[in-house]
């Protein structure tokens, strides 16, 4: 089942280059911009450039493809988009021919310690060891954490908004149409988790930040012991 057509479809202001053009075709299938950044695993800032500053001719057969998968193929889960997009994104190289070096979103943590990562199912299976480094800053700088896991329905032992299972927490269960559940654990409002807590947990776990994730929900009796983790988003802030 596709997303929800958004009621505000992105308008149509001059003349739009192919990439923004791409981008308004998956927005009205209901994907948000920062969806859409994440198939193309870039910020969500250079998909708004698409329209304000002319960029994103280096996304556009990625973008096709990834539009094709939607609107013939029926395919709706965001890592399998992101599957399909990889295949035709490089990153830029140097004047020597050499990788250029890029910013690693999971360690950029901005000065009011907000930072964002997020991993889909290949990442997972291999430990999500780019959640790491943010994990790790996110202690050093003394932070507070949420973080946001999707498995199967089934995997979860307390029934969806229970209040044992995310206590305050009654926004941000998300249900899927193939029998998967993103929750959420932790917020500003509620206070979150401590980096650092986190941070020797994940150590621990021999830096493998899925089996610590997994670890805590199975030892607050969240989770059954066999559930698999498919999708894992972590967020900080600094505490008040």
């Amino acid at each position: 089942m596709p997303p929800r057509p958004r009621r505000n479809r992105p308008g149509h202001q001059g003349e739009l280059n192919e990439a923004a053009r791409l981008a308004d075709r998956l927005q009205s299938a209901g994907y948000t911009k920062r969806d859409i950044a994440r198939i193309i695993d870039r910020d969500p800032s250079l998909v708004s450039q698409f329209y304000t500053k002319n960029k994103g001719a280096a996304f556009v057969t990625a973008l096709r493809d990834v539009l094709a998968a939607v609107e013939t193929g029926g395919i709706t889960d965001l890592p399998e988009l992101a599957a399909i997009a990889s295949r035709h994104i490089t990153r830029r190289t140097t004047s020597s021919g050499s990788r250029a070096r890029v910013r690693t979103k999971a360690v950029l943590i901005t000065p009011t310690g907000t930072g964002t990562g997020r991993v889909g199912a290949q990442a997972i299976a291999s430990g999500s060891a780019r959640l790491r480094p943010l994990i790790a800053e996110a202690a050093r700088q003394g932070l507070r954490l949420a973080f946001t896991v999707r498995l199967a329905k089934t995997a979860y032992l307390h029934p969806s908004g229970s209040r044992t299972d995310s206590p305050g927490i009654r926004r941000d269960v998300i249900q899927r149409a193939d029998h998967t559940e993103e929750r959420s654990y932790g917020s500003a409002q509620t206070g979150g988790h401590d980096a650092a807590d986190f941070a020797r947990r994940v150590d621990t776990a021999g830096g493998d930040v899925t089996a610590a994730v997994q670890q805590w929900l199975v030892e607050t009796g969240r989770i059954h012991p066999d559930a698999h983790i498919i999708h894992l988003e972590i967020r900080t802030w600094r505490p008040r």
